[in-house]
C-alpha cells in the first residue's frame, strides 16, 4: 500500500522556522501514511546541516543554486507516489490533526483537486490569503487601487480575499495559498506541476486555476488551523517584491487571459508596477527620513531661539550666512549622534535621544573649540540651546506618541513577560531573555496544567485574568512543556488583545514569534553575539567610513607601507562603497553559526601569532571570540597590527 499523504516543504536559509516547522509536521497524527521532504534551494544558514542531523528520515534535497519555488517543489512531487500532495512553507507551524483531517475532507469530496486551511499569524490574527479569489482585470484593479481593503466585504471590491466569505465556514474557492496547500496526485497528472516559469509568487495562483480548468474544485476548509509567520523569506514592502509579484501576474495573465484581456491585464500591470512602486518607495523613504527630518528643523530653529535669547540679552551680532552654515553643521552632527546613540531605534527611547544630543553637543563644542570667535555661538547660547533642543526633540516624539503611530511609539516601560511551561524549562527561558532582550523583564512562569504550586502565578486557563493582574504584554511558550495544540489554541483565543506570543525551543535554545502579519518573524538565539547588535552593526559601518576617508586623505603615506598599492585603493573603494569591512572573518569552511557580516580585507585570527597554521576548528573558535566579545577598538587594533596588509 503506498503512502498516503507527502508533505513538501521548500527552504531558503530560515533554518530555525523549519526545525519548528518539520517538529509540527511529526508531532501528527498517523505518521506511518505520512513522508516528509525538504528541498533546500542552497541555503547558507545550516539548514542542510540541521536536516541530517536532526530528522535523517526525512527526504532531503538539497540543491546547490537557488532553482526557486516551483522548481524545488516538483523535484519532489515527481518522487513520490503518495495519493495526495501538501505544498507547505517553512514558518509555519500545523495542528496535530492537520493532516487528519484535511485526508479526510478530500477522501469524502472526490470533486476536489486542491484544498486550502484557515491560516493566522503568530499573534493569532487571521491571514486573508487564506482564500482568494481569481485576480482577473476587474479584481486585480480593486485591489491594486485600494478598493478592496477599503470594502474588504463587499462582493463587488472585496473578490480578491473573498472578504465577504466567512472565515469559519467551508467555501469553494478559486486560489489556494502555497504556505499549506493539499492536492490530489491524479489531478496534478492530469493538469500538469507547477509551472517553473514562476521563480517566486504566483505560482499557486496558476496551479490553482489550472485545477478549476481541469474540472475539479478548490476548497478553503477551516476545519484545522495553522500558524504561518509570514514574510521570513520575503521583505513585501519593498520595490523589488513589487516587481517580481506583478511580473508573475503578468506571466499568468498572458497564459490564461484572451489576448484583448491579456492586453488590458498587461497594460494595467505596467500601471500598477509603477504605482506600488512608486508607493512603497515613497513609503520608505518616509519611514526612513521622517522623523530626522522634523528632528533636524528641531534642532535647528532651537538653535535659532537661544541665538535669539542670548542676542537679546547681550547684544552680540553675528552675520546670518555664517549662523546658518554653522547651525545647520551643529544640526546635522548632533542627528549623527542619535543616529549612533540608537535614537531611531524602534520602539523609541527617550534616554537614547537625550544621550545623543550630548554627544552630539560635546563633538561640536570641540569642533568650535578649534575655529575662531567669530563663529563662535557663545557658552550661553550653547547651553541653552541643548536645552531647547533636548525639550524639542522629547516633544515631537510624545506628540507622534499621541497620536497613536505605532512606528514611534515611546517605550516607556519594560516588556513583562510570562513564561508558559515547567519551572526547569521557565528558568532557561528566562536565561534566554536575559541574554538576547533588553528592556524586558519576566514576571514569572504559568503553569500549562492545573496546579496549586505556589510558584506558578496560576493556569494557562486563567491567563486572561492573569494579564491583567500582572500587566503581562508578552507571553512565552516553552515548546517542551506545550504542545502546538495548545499554542494555536491560545492565539485564536487572544487574537483582539495587545499580548504578543513566542515559542521557545530550549534544547537549541532560540524562540520564534512574529510581532504583526506584516512584519518579518522574530527570533531570537541564545548565540545572539556582539556584533549581531545594531548599534555594534552601526558602529562597525561608521568605523569603516572614517577609516577609509583616513586612507584616501592619507593616501601618499599609506601606500608606502603597501604591498600591493592598487588593491588597497580598490579596498578603500570597496569599503565606502559598503561591499567590504576592513575586518571581517578569516576563511573558513564552516561559519554557517556565524552572524554574516561583509567580507574583511584583513581578519581579527591575523592578529594572533602563527594564524597561518590554525587548522579550521581554531580558525572557527577565533571567530567566534571576535563576532561574541565585538567592538570597534578590536577593528582599531587589527588593523593598526596589519598596516601593510591593507592591500591584501
Amino acid at each position: 500500500m503506498g503512502v498516503k499523504l507527502a508533505v513538501i516543504i521548500v527552504n531558503y536559509n530560515v533554518k530555525y522556522f523549519l526545525k519548528q516547522c518539520i517538529e509540527s509536521v511529526y508531532n501528527s497524527t498517523n505518521l506511518s501514511d505520512i513522508e516528509v521532504y525538504v528541498v533546500d534551494n542552497d541555503s547558507k544558514d545550516g539548514s542542510v546541516e540541521m536536516v541530517t542531523q536532526s530528522f535523517p528520515e526525512v527526504k532531503l534535497i538539497a540543491n546547490r543554486v537557488n532553482v526557486g519555488f516551483s522548481t524545488a517543489n516538483n523535484q519532489a512531487i515527481k518522487q513520490t507516489n503518495a495519493e495526495y500532495v501538501v505544498l507547505l512553507n517553512p514558518d509555519t507551524l500545523v495542528q496535530s490533526t492537520s493532516f487528519e483531517k484535511v485526508v479526510q475532507f478530500m477522501d469524502s469530496h472526490p470533486d476536489a483537486g486542491g484544498l486550502g486551511v484557515k491560516m493566522i499569524d503568530g499573534n493569532g490574527k487571521f491571514l486573508p490569503e487564506s482564500k482568494r479569489g481569481l485576480p482577473t482585470p476587474e479584481v486585480a484593479f480593486y485591489k491594486i487601487f485600494g478598493f478592496s481593503k477599503l470594502f474588504p466585504k463587499s462582493k463587488k471590491y472585496g473578490k480578491y480575499h473573498l472578504g465577504y466569505l466567512d472565515n469559519d465556514s467551508t467555501h469553494q474557492i478559486d486560489v489556494l495559498s502555497g504556505a499549506f496547500m493539499v492536492m490530489r496526485k491524479e489531478t496534478l497528472h492530469q493538469v500538469g506541476l507547477l509551472d517553473e516559469d514562476f521563480f517566486m509568487y504566483g505560482e499557486d495562483i496558476d496551479l490553482s486555476y489550472r485545477i478549476t480548468q481541469g474540472g475539479y474544485k478548490n476548497y478553503y476548509y477551516p476545519g484545522t488551523t495553522i500558524i504561518h509567520y509570514k514574510g521570513e523569506s520575503t521583505k513585501k514592502s519593498s520595490v523589488n517584491y513589487v516587481y517580481v509579484f506583478y511580473k508573475a501576474m503578468a506571466i499568468f495573465a498572458k497564459k490564461h487571459f484572451e489576448h484583448n484581456k491579456a492586453s488590458l491585464f498587461s497594460k494595467l500591470i505596467k500601471i500598477s508596477i509603477f504605482f506600488s512602486a512608486s508607493l512603497a518607495l515613497i513609503k520608505r523613504f518616509f519611514s526612513l527620513f521622517f522623523l530626522p527630518v522634523i528632528d533636524f528643523c528641531t534642532v535647528f530653529f532651537g538653535l535659532h531661539i537661544a541665538k535669539t535669547i542670548y542676542q537679546d540679552d547681550h547684544g552680540l551680532f553675528h552675520q546670518p550666512e555664517i549662523i546658518n552654515i554653522s547651525f545647520a553643521i551643529y544640526s546635522i552632527l548632533i542627528l549623527l549622534s542619535i543616529f549612533f546613540a540608537g535614537g531611531y531605534d524602534r520602539p523609541i527611547k527617550l534616554q537614547k535621544v537625550i544621550k545623543g544630543t550630548v554627544i552630539g553637543s560635546i563633538l561640536t563644542s570641540l569642533v568650535y573649540f578649534f575655529v575662531s570667535s567669530f563663529y563662535y555661538f557663545g557658552m550661553g547660547s550653547a547651553l541653552l540651546g541643548i536645552f531647547l533642543i533636548m525639550f524639542g526633540l522629547s516633544a515631537v516624539r510624545w506628540v507622534l506618541h499621541f497620536f497613536k503611530i505605532k512606528k514611534y511609539r515611546i517605550n516607556f516601560f519594560r516588556k513583562r513577560i510570562a513564561i508558559i511551561g515547567d519551572q526547569k524549562e521557565s528558568d532557561k527561558v528566562k536565561n534566554l531573555v536575559e541574554h538576547t532582550q533588553l528592556y524586558s523583564s519576566v514576571v514569572g512562569t504559568i503553569s500549562p496544567n492545573s496546579t496549586n504550586n505556589e510558584e506558578y502565578l496560576g493556569e494557562l486557563k486563567n491567563l486572561r485574568s492573569l494579564k491583567k493582574r500582572y500587566q503581562i504584554n508578552e507571553a512565552i511558550f516553552c515548546a517542551k512543556n506545550v504542545n502546538y495544540d495548545s499554542v494555536i489554541q491560545t492565539l485564536i483565543e487572544f487574537q483582539e488583545t495587545d499580548i504578543q506570543f513566542k515559542l521557545a525551543h530550549t534544547q537549541d535554545m532560540f524562540v520564534l514569534g512574529s510581532t504583526d502579519m506584516n512584519t518579518s518573524g522574530e527570533l531570537h538565539t541564545i548565540k545572539v553575539l556582539g556584533i549581531e547588535s545594531t548599534e555594534n552593526k552601526r558602529l562597525k559601518r561608521l568605523f569603516d567610513i572614517m577609516f577609509s576617508i583616513k586612507c584616501l586623505l592619507f593616501a601618499p603615506i599609506l601606500f608606502l607601507f603597501q604591498k600591493n598599492k592598487k588593491k588597497f585603493f580598490s579596498n578603500t573603494l570597496a569599503v565606502l562603497k559598503g561591499n567590504k569591512s576592513w575586518v571581517g572573518y578569516a576563511h573558513t569552511q564552516n561559519s554557517a553559526e556565524l552572524p554574516p557580516i561583509k567580507p574583511g580585507v584583513v581578519s581579527f585570527a591575523m592578529s594572533v601569532p602563527d594564524y597561518e597554521l590554525f587548522d579550521t576548528s581554531r580558525t572557527n573558535r577565533i571567530n567566534r571570540v571576535y563576532a561574541k566579545d565585538y567592538n570597534f577598538w578590536k577593528d582599531f587594533r587589527v588593523i593598526s597590527k596589519n598596516i601593510k596588509e591593507l592591500g591584501s
